[in-house]
């Protein structure tokens, strides 16, 4: 299963990286050609595309190693600290393309060949429709976060590209500044990108619980194992693709050892089997000690 998860994340970061190195050379040529400030706008943005590619690459090659003596809990956040690294990068250039689009709005120009770029978009567009869907065929066989993150960002440029098409088609007919506007349209999208992107990232790192839903599964599947009483002191983080949960299961005062210990290993499976590539960790509480604690508490707050 690793094995698999390992191939198919490499080939969908390396499909990335190839694709962002196309479009990024088809899009300076039509740049050139055009001098459209909503294709550098969209050139800036592959430029991006091939630095968090390339950063991606490196990251998941680097986040798959296996757990060692100094990273006992595996290298899953370098994922986060390379998104947050890019979100700072992506929003200087993102401030690089309001400004060029604010000046090309009061001082425009007549676009060369407008119809020429129209036909680069649509080629980006087919050709990153491709890419994104072959991502999301990853994300579903592996969920691997960082795939996922680099799918949504490939996702934003179709929208990018069908917007520069209509800029460009917009300019064609005589609409002078509707290639400025859509630039500082296009730009303040991708600062709006880069802060949530920052944001999740910093998230990760401060190490926030999986969602609520996912929560609410884990303990349904932990008390729907025979002999579990109740689950308490549920933790959970994720760094990289591995999904961190810690729990303590509530059993019977006067099991014996090995069977406490038989319904932990039952109940690790079953959250295993539904949380691919999970790190668990489970400790077992007598009932009579939990009931304790909660009526002492209790008694407390009244």
């Amino acid at each position: 299963m690793k094995t698999e998860y390992a191939r198919l994340v490499s080939r969908a970061a390396w499909a990335a990286t190839v694709v962002a190195i196309i479009l990024l050379m088809v899009k300076i040529v039509a740049w050139w050609i055009t001098g459209s400030v909503s294709l550098l706008a969209s050139l800036v943005d592959s430029l991006l595309d091939l630095a968090a590619s390339g950063v991606n690459l490196m990251v998941v090659r680097y986040a798959l190693q296996p757990a060692d003596k100094e990273h006992t809990f595996g290298h899953g956040k370098a994922e986060s600290l390379a998104a947050l690294a890019q979100s700072m990068f992506i929003s200087g250039s993102a401030f690089f393309l309001i400004l060029n689009g604010v000046d090309r709005f009061f001082r425009p120009s007549e676009l060369t060949s407008p119809e020429y770029g129209i036909y680069v978009s649509l080629f980006a567009l087919f050709v990153t429709f491709a890419l994104v869907r072959f991502q999301q065929y990853v994300v579903k066989k592996t969920g691997s976060q960082a795939i996922a993150a680099d799918s949504l960002h490939y996702k934003s440029d179709l929208y990018m590209n069908a917007a520069i098409i209509l800029a460009l088609g917009l300019s064609w007919i005589g609409v002078g500044q509707a290639d400025a506007v859509f630039a500082i349209g296009i730009g303040l999208y991708i600062l709006y990108s880069a802060y949530h992107m920052a944001q999740e990232a910093v998230q990760a790192l401060l190490d926030r619980q999986l969602p609520e839903e996912d929560l609410e599964i884990i303990r349904q599947i932990s008390l729907a194992v025979d002999g579990v009483l109740g689950v308490h002191q549920l933790r959970t983080r994720m760094a990289g693709a591995t999904r961190f949960i810690q729990l303590h299961l509530e059993l019977d005062d006067h099991i014996p050892l090995i069977e406490a210990h038989q319904i932990s290993d039952q109940v690790e499976a079953d959250l295993i089997a539904t949380f691919h590539h999970a790190d668990i960790l489970i400790h077992q509480d007598p009932y009579s000690v939990v009931f304790d604690l909660e009526k002492e508490q209790k008694q407390r707050e009244w």
